[in-house]
């Protein structure tokens, strides 16, 4: 009798360590890279304070994910945690709709920025050429499969992680040897004090830069004793991103006047220029390029997926749920996506795209702040991690105030997207209740 070797369950192959690796290298890159400039222009010199706010916040909700993680360790993360908490498909697929909506605007998000990095060393260029450019090579990669991807992942998180290293050298080599951010307030006017709401405002966007740490639970399977390790590595995790980001940040306001970082289209760039002059601009700039290329890679990867997944439910049509004959990738997903990121990349700004993608998670993590509270009350009891139930509480409260405190043009951009993602959901029903009368 011959063994069958196939088999519906997924090896276990994160140890702690190697779950922390990926989740630091899931939340740390292109954020900080992309938004620093835009939170100093909004809280100042308070710009770490701004991250530190964010981080709290986000950690809030990780302590929701990581009882979750525990409780539920099962791939499919954040819609798998809605459907067994309300069990009404019509929200897990809105759920569905709101975490291609993120990818879409985040990608668009991140070519602004990549677009910004590249002209810092090659003015004159459009931006809308760098734009389609950088969508042309991710379709590529994309399109040839996951080994090519996966590769292309690993070199871009060894990048970005040193690109963050020379950023903390460099700068606090400057302060030590007496540098300093030069002034941009005239001797007798008197600076006008950055407030909380500033923070606040601030905070809403830095949230950007904490994306990430939710996708640990989605590999829970491969997880060895998920429900001791997934809850540690989500906020290990999240802790040591949130350091670096905080040290970045503040060191980029000591070598840097908000002002000045505000406007600067590749900001980290501009720190390094002038924390150390003799350093290569043109190596920094193709390290924060990549930074940049490898989550807005993660993100194409993640939507195409996620697109053909739904078509394959029957949740979108069929045509979509179709692999290449030869790279087995869903390439018809690809005539969804890039139509709209080019079309969001090309009209917005990195600030409001960057705080639109900012409210939609937030907007997600308050459907699982939700779940969690009702999977608590109906069944309190469990073996694994465990968190007071007003920590849910506290966290969704928390995310409704950042998604209030984002910008306007921000909060209606994200909120239109869950608009039409209630009219796409409400098409959807009809249709099936249709076929089932049919």
């Amino acid at each position: 009798m011959t063994a069958n070797t196939e088999t519906d369950e997924l090896k276990r192959v994160f140890g702690l360590p190697t779950l922390v690796i990926y989740g630091v290298g899931d939340i740390l890159g292109a954020g900080i890279y992309a938004v620093v400039g835009k939170i100093a222009g909004l809280s100042g010199g308070l710009v770490w304070a701004a991250f530190i706010v964010a981080m709290v916040v986000a950690s809030m909700t990780a302590l929701c994910y990581a009882e979750l993680g525990s409780r539920l360790p099962k791939s499919g993360g954040v819609a798998y945690f809605i459907h067994t908490a309300f069990r009404i498909d019509w929200l897990s697929t809105l759920v569905g709709w709101l975490m291609f909506c993120t990818c879409i605007v985040s990608m668009a998000t991140l070519s602004r920025a990549f677009a910004g990095y590249v002209n810092a060393i090659a003015p004159g260029i459009p931006d809308w050429s760098i734009v389609l450019s950088l969508f042309a090579g991710l379709t590529f990669i994309n399109f040839r499969g996951m080994k090519e991807s996966s590769l292309l992942n690993i070199i871009c998180t060894t990048l970005e992680v040193s690109g963050l290293i020379v950023v903390i050298v460099v700068a606090s080599t400057f302060l030590a040897g007496g540098g300093a951010n030069p002034p941009v307030v005239p001797p007798n006017v008197t600076p006008t004090p950055i407030g909380w709401t500033a923070v606040i405002q601030g905070a809403a966007l830095a949230f950007y830069a904490f994306i990430g740490f939710e996708d640990i639970v989605n590999v829970a399977e491969e997880v060895k004793n998920p429900q001791r390790n997934v809850p540690i590595a989500i906020l290990l995790s999240l802790g040591i991103a949130g350091v670096i980001y905080i040290l970045v940040s503040w060191l980029a306001v000591q070598v840097l006047d908000p002002a000045t970082l505000a406007a600067s289209k590749a900001p980290l760039l501009d720190v390094v220029a002038r924390a150390q002059p003799k350093f290569p601009a043109a190596i920094f700039t193709i390290v924060a390029a990549f930074a940049v290329l490898n989550t807005a890679l993660l993100n194409f990867i993640t939507s195409s997926r996620l697109l053909f997944g739904m078509s394959r439910e029957g949740l979108l049509p069929a045509w979509l749920g179709k692999l290449h004959p030869d790279r087995s990738t869903p390439h018809r997903t690809f005539l969804v996506i890039l139509p709209l990121a080019i079309g969001l990349a090309v009209s917005g700004t990195v600030q409001v795209l960057a705080g639109a993608t900012a409210t939609l998670i937030l907007i997600m993590f308050s459907l699982v702040n939700l779940s969690l509270i009702a999977i608590a009350r109906r069944d309190p009891h469990t073996a694994g991690f465990r968190v007071p139930l007003f920590v849910p509480a506290i966290a969704l409260v928390l995310n409704l105030v950042l998604v209030a405190f984002a910008s306007n043009d921000s909060r209606l951009l994200g909120l239109g997207f869950m608009a039409v993602g209630v009219v796409l959901v409400a098409l959807q029903s009809g249709l099936n209740k249709g076929r089932t009368a049919g």
